[in-house]
Parts: structure tokens; C-alpha cells; sequence
């Protein structure tokens, strides 16, 4: 009976989904996820870019060091089982442990100098968060080495080597197997067509089978050096609907069911289901730009932050999709700032404006993406604000209406939202606290240049030197100290961090989704 049902779950499985199809149990020894994959471009680590690449990444390639399942918080030890790093000569030495890939050849030094020179080489899109290292097509075989068995990894710029470990654990720094890889390169493409239907890796899965729009089948790799998954394979169908993952995980036909909406979550039946609610990187912010004469005042920046209804979003439509988050590192990494002090606090708002001497009402245009959960949030600052006297005209536009008039600095205020390149407290440190030239021809991808707001030098020099700090606890105790500066004093109000709402069977443990889609992990998953 058990085959029976098992082969009835395949045969499901390499069909269409359609109306009337009969599904089986799950297998188990396999983690069926009903999941909306459509957004994969590239499942090649050198190019992909994707929310679903990042996770499918994630479980069949390791990196020299990295966050792990056991622990997203801490930096620990991956293909690398010690490094050296030398912050005066600007070298980081790595020792690589006894593991193999999934092919069966060994991982050595050589595979990750070819790893590296492939991403810089290829130059796709994620190549720039190595080539910050100070990389290039011409000078790579000169930066990453090997030594006496070594990779010895050099860098060039004013930062530490923790900042250089946080890259280096990032996805484009994932290690793939040359000698596989160079068997299916295509000319000079370094086996990046091969690559983007296939996996190389050394991690706890093997990428065995990849349908676009349709089905993404991981196996477990048995030789993994950490030890083999309990899950023998892990299949993540697409399901475009979220009725229909709800009707799937209900009837017991998937295990995970990843894109339920708030409604269907709560409808759920709580003797085969369970939920788990998980901190996402993205954070949500309202800001004013400072070409804006009457949103300059400091006074108007305090204000904001206690005419913002943070509860009554998050315990209503926000509900299971964001969290109350204040400081513009996320929650869950090191160097976050927790601490969310501001409330909803009319009559505290209007002393704060009246002190200041703030004459109302205040006439300001809100630009916003014309989509939920968006809209809503604008119509509810919309009505808080103009409690006190500052009247938001809600200007809705697509996604890339909005952020183009953000990059041109011509918004008025504007409610977005803002997740890091990798997970190093400087990628958002740089977006929300530092702009050493506020002139409009310096063009700046971040939110302070275009918020037009001239970060005061002395916060300028505290991000400067944070990114150079070698000691990692002291380093995350002046992101921490500069997220404070940020939350009290400037004209960007951070509200919420996204959250993201799984519904699972009862029986699945040990599944992890971390911040990013980077940090979920299925190596670790069981089922009772």
C-alpha cells in the first residue's frame, strides 16, 4: 500500500495541476512544498538573483562560511574549516575541509578559485557583491590563490574582514564543482547554460530534476558532509493559486503550503495544521524628502514616528505579513537593534510640532506602490497623520513609477521598502545613514541620496568606520549605536520588517526559513 500511494504521489506530481485531480499522502522520507516558483530567471549561482533561486541555491551549494540551519544568527564554518584573516595585509587564509561534491570528486582549493573567477568573469547580475572586494576580470587570479594547499583571498578597500567573511558567505560566493561544471561549458560560457538547469554543488542536495514554472526536485546527497538529510528528496511544485496550496496541504497532498493569504491562514484547521510566522529581511519605511521646505524641520521627522498606527496595521490586514520593526537593520542578524520605542501617540505628535513652533496644516503628496498591501498602509498613515495636521494626497503608481520618481528625487513623501544585497549590517547602514555627497548629479542608490537628506558628517564617519572594524562584537555595537542616530534623528521613519506566514502538516519538523530567501534550509526537516 505504501508503494501504491507512493507511486500515485509521482504520477501527481509529474502532472498538471487540474480540477478533480486525486493526490496521495506524501511519502515519508519526502517534503512535498506547494509553492508559487515562477519568478526563477537563473539557478546558476553566478547569476542568480531570484527570491526562489536564492533557496534552491541554498541547499545544493555550500560556501566557504556561512549562516546555518542550526543557527541563522552565527557565522560559522562551511567548506572552510578555519581561516586566518589578516586585516594589515587585507588577506583572509582559508583551510578547506575533507568533503566531496555530490559528483564524487573532491572539493579542493582549485574549485574555488574557479568559483570566484567565473562569477567575476561572467559578470551577471549578482557579480557585484564580490566584485566590492576590489575583483575584476583582470586582477582575479592575482586576489584569490592557493598557497601551501590554501586559498588565500585578498581584497582591496577600507573595510574589515568581517565585512569580507559576510560576502564571502553570500550567494554568488557558493562553490561549484569545476571539473563537472567545465564538462558541460558551452564556449566561454563556463558552464553558466548547463548550470541554470542543473546544480554542482557539495551541499545536502543535488538539484535531480527542474521544470520552469512547474516542478523543482532536490535529492538528498548522501555523502554530505554534515550528514545526510532525513528527506530523501524534496519536491517544491508550482502552484500559482493560493486556493489551490490551501486545498493541497488540507487534503494532506503537500507537507508546506508557502504563499497562503492572512484569510486562509486563520481558516485553516488546527488539529492537521500548524503555522510559523518568520522574520523577513525587508524593511518598511516612510520618508520625506528634504527638497520638501515644510518636511525639513526635525521637529516634523519626531512627530511622524508617534502618528504612525504600528499596532492597529500589524493587528489588522498587515497581520502575519509584517512586524513592528524600527531600526533599518532586520531582526534575527547580528548588529540588529530591536527596541521599537515610538507608539501611536496623537496628542504627543501634535506637543512635538507645537514646541517646534510647526504651523499646520501641512499639505504633502505620498507616493506609493497602487497594490496591497501598500495602499492600504498609505490610507491608514493617510488618516493618522492628518490627526495632526499633516495631510497625505496618496499619489498610487506601479512599482516602477513609483521608484523611478524615488531615484529622480521628485516624490514628496514616499512609502517603500528596503531589503540588504547580503547579509552584512553595511548593506543597509549604506542606504539609511550615510551620503558624503548630496549633489543631484551623484546619483546614489540609497534611500538617504534620494530622500535628498545630507547625513550629518559625524554619522557619515561612524558608518565609515564601522564598515572597517575588525572585531566583530564591536563592530555590531556601532551598527547598533548608528541605527539608534537613524531611528531618533532623520527623516526616514521605519514602521515594520516583513514576516512571512508558512502553514505546515503537524507532523513536519526541523524546516528553517531565515531573512532571506538564502537562509531556508531543508536538511534539517523530519516528519513524525
Amino acid at each position: 500500500m505504501k508503494m501504491l500511494r507512493a507511486a500515485l504521489l509521482a504520477t501527481a506530481l509529474s502532472l498538471p495541476l487540474a480540477a478533480g485531480a486525486v493526490y496521495a499522502a506524501t511519502p515519508a522520507d519526502a517534503l512535498v512544498i506547494a509553492q508559487n516558483i515562477d519568478d526563477i530567471v537563473a539557478l546558476d549561482p553566478a547569476q542568480a538573483y531570484e527570491f526562489t533561486s536564492g533557496e534552491i541555491n541554498t541547499n545544493v551549494y555550500d560556501r566557504l562560511v556561512g549562516y546555518e540551519a542550526e543557527d541563522t544568527t552565527v557565522l560559522a564554518a562551511g567548506l572552510a574549516s578555519e581561516w586566518v584573516a589578516d586585516d594589515a595585509a587585507k588577506t583572509i587564509t582559508f583551510t578547506l575541509r575533507d568533503a566531496t561534491f555530490a559528483s564524487g570528486n573532491p572539493v579542493r582549493p582549485e574549485d574555488v578559485v574557479f568559483s570566484f573567477s567565473r562569477v567575476i568573469k561572467l559578470n551577471l547580475t549578482p557579480a557585484f557583491i564580490l566584485a566590492q572586494l576590489g575583483w575584476t576580470p583582470e586582477n582575479i587570479a592575482d586576489m584569490v590563490t592557493i598557497a601551501d594547499g590554501k586559498v588565500v583571498v585578498k581584497y582591496e578597500g577600507d573595510f574589515s574582514s568581517a565585512f569580507v567573511l559576510n560576502v564571502l558567505a553570500s550567494r554568488p560566493a557558493s562553490i561549484v564543482d569545476e571539473v563537472l561544471v567545465m564538462e558541460h561549458a558551452e564556449g566561454e560560457d563556463l558552464g553558466n547554460a548547463w548550470l541554470n538547469t542543473h546544480s554542482a554543488g557539495s551541499g545536502p542536495f543535488v538539484m535531480s530534476d527542474y521544470r520552469p514554472a512547474e516542478i523543482v526536485r532536490l535529492t538528498a546527497n548522501e555523502s554530505y558532509f554534515r550528514g545526510a538529510p532525513a528527506m530523501k528528496s524534496v519536491i517544491i511544485r508550482h502552484v500559482a493559486e493560493a486556493a489551490t496550496q490551501q486545498l493541497l496541504l488540507t487534503s494532506g497532498d503537500v507537507d508546506l503550503a508557502k504563499n497562503l493569504t492572512p484569510d486562509q491562514i486563520a481558516g485553516l484547521p488546527a488539529d492537521t495544521v500548524k503555522v510559523e510566522t518568520y522574520p523577513q529581511a525587508a524593511v518598511h519605511f516612510l520618508s520625506f524628502n528634504q527638497k520638501t521646505e515644510s518636511l525639513t524641520p526635525p521637529a516634523v521627522w519626531e512627530a511622524a514616528r508617534y502618528l504612525v498606527d504600528y499596532d492597529g496595521m500589524t493587528q489588522s490586514f498587515l497581520k502575519g505579513q509584517m512586524e513592528i520593526h524600527q531600526a533599518f537593520w532586520p531582526k534575527g542578524f547580528p548588529g540588529s537593534y530591536d527596541e521599537t520605542p515610538f507608539t501611536h501617540d496623537v496628542e504627543k505628535a501634535k506637543q512635538i510640532l507645537a514646541d517646534a513652533g510647526i504651523e499646520t496644516p501641512i499639505n504633502v503628496t505620498l507616493d506609493v506602490i497602487n497594490s496591497a498591501p501598500f495602499t492600504d498602509m498609505a490610507q491608514s498613515l493617510q488618516a493618522t497623520f492628518a490627526e495632526a495636521g499633516i495631510n497625505f494626497e496618496i499619489l498610487p503608481g506601479t512599482g516602477a513609477q513609483v521608484i523611478t520618481k524615488y531615484r529622480d528625487r521628485t516624490h514628496q513623501a514616499m512609502l517603500l521598502y528596503w531589503g540588504p544585497d547580503f547579509m552584512d549590517p553595511h548593506s543597509n547602514a549604506k542606504a539609511f545613514a550615510y551620503n558624503s555627497d548630496n549633489s543631484d548629479g551623484n546619483y546614489t542608490a540609497t534611500t538617504t541620496w534620494r530622500n535628498a537628506w545630507a547625513v550629518p558628517q559625524e554619522l557619515n564617519d561612524q558608518v565609515t568606520a564601522a564598515l572597517a572594524e575588525s572585531d566583530q562584537a564591536k563592530r555590531n555595537e556601532d551598527y547598533i549605536a548608528i541605527q539608534k542616530e537613524v531611528q531618533a534623528n532623520s527623516p526616514i521613519v521605519i514602521m515594520f520588517q516583513a514576516a512571512l506566514t508558512i502553514a505546515m502538516a503537524n507532523n513536519v519538523e526541523g524546516y528553517v526559513n531565515g531573512a532571506t530567501s538564502d537562509f531556508v534550509y531543508y536538511r534539517l526537516v523530519t516528519k513524525n
